[in-house]
């Protein structure tokens, strides 16, 4: 892994986790090079972490070892145009960390034959705390499988899924995700509020109990049902509201919004392929 030279092909929020996570871990700063069209963006890494800037995207891919997709979804297809005659040389492992596009176009607008990994991961990567599924194509080696997970390891938890249309599933789940949690926050403050708390130490008990409820869940061997009736006294204060919430119809109303959400990811890779 040190003697890897690692190119980001983007320098956004997920690069910058990345990078972040890497350094910290203790990968060298000279091992990583990145681009990114907007310079503010390259002086701020730079200048943070140490790390080498790239003049283009072909000086990344001819130089490094591993190249990081980390572009929006809408331009991955004009950046591996690009670079494909490169990496048809110098066959390094890329990493796509965009939303969506699906390896057979990848590997189709990089001229086919070349080692890719697909990931799904999430926003807390941002503060180390991110969940993270990746999906290897049938020219990844298991040195290459573990170079991948230990770059992504870097800023959380790492899976692997089988099938890559999982990942779907996984965009669904995990990569929308804390969006639901922050919604069901957002109403929990709404709701102290209105019973008469001051809205900051609303906002602190709501945030302290959702990383609580959390940790827990990470740390016990039972499940998120067992650990719900645990905690749920007959007659009592929690019973009662988790009554509200099943009457309410919350767990086919969770069900429909993450099968909104996996067709919604279907959709646009559908979209993402066509351009």
């Amino acid at each position: 892994m040190t003697q890897q030279i690692i190119g980001f092909v983007g320098g956004g929020n997920m690069a910058a986790a990345l990078i972040g996570g890497l350094v910290d871990g203790g990968c060298s700063p000279e091992k990583i090079m990145v681009f990114d069209l907007e310079q503010t963006k390259l002086l701020a890494l730079q200048q943070q972490y140490g790390i080498n800037l790239a003049a283009n995207n072909l000086f990344v891919a001819e130089n490094a070892d591993v190249l990081v997709f980390a572009v929006k979804p809408q331009i991955i297809h004009s950046v591996a145009n690009e670079m494909s005659a490169v990496v048809q040389a110098k066959k390094p492992i890329i990493i796509s960390i965009a939303a969506g596009v699906r390896e057979r176009d990848i590997e189709s607008w990089m001229g086919g034959a070349v080692s890719l990994i697909r990931c799904m991961p999430n926003t807390p990567a941002l503060v180390r705390s991110g969940a993270t599924a990746l999906h290897a194509n049938n020219y990844v080696s298991e040195d290459q499988r573990d170079i991948a997970e230990t770059i992504l390891r870097s800023v959380g938890l790492v899976v692997w899924v089988e099938r890559e249309d999982d990942l779907d599933a996984v965009t669904a789940l995990s990569g929308s995700g804390p969006a639901y949690f922050f919604l069901l926050m957002e109403a929990m403050n709404r709701a102290a509020e209105e019973l008469g708390l001051d809205k900051k130490i609303a906002q602190v008990l709501v945030e302290q109990t959702a990383l609580g409820a959390a940790k827990v869940a990470l740390e016990v061997e039972e499940s998120p049902a067992d650990l719900r009736r645990r905690v749920t006294s007959p007659g009592g204060t929690t019973e009662r509201a988790i009554n509200v919430f099943e009457n309410g119809g919350m767990q086919s109303l969770v069900v429909d919004a993450l099968r909104a959400a996996h067709a919604r990811s279907i959709e646009m890779s559908d979209e993402l392929g066509g351009k």
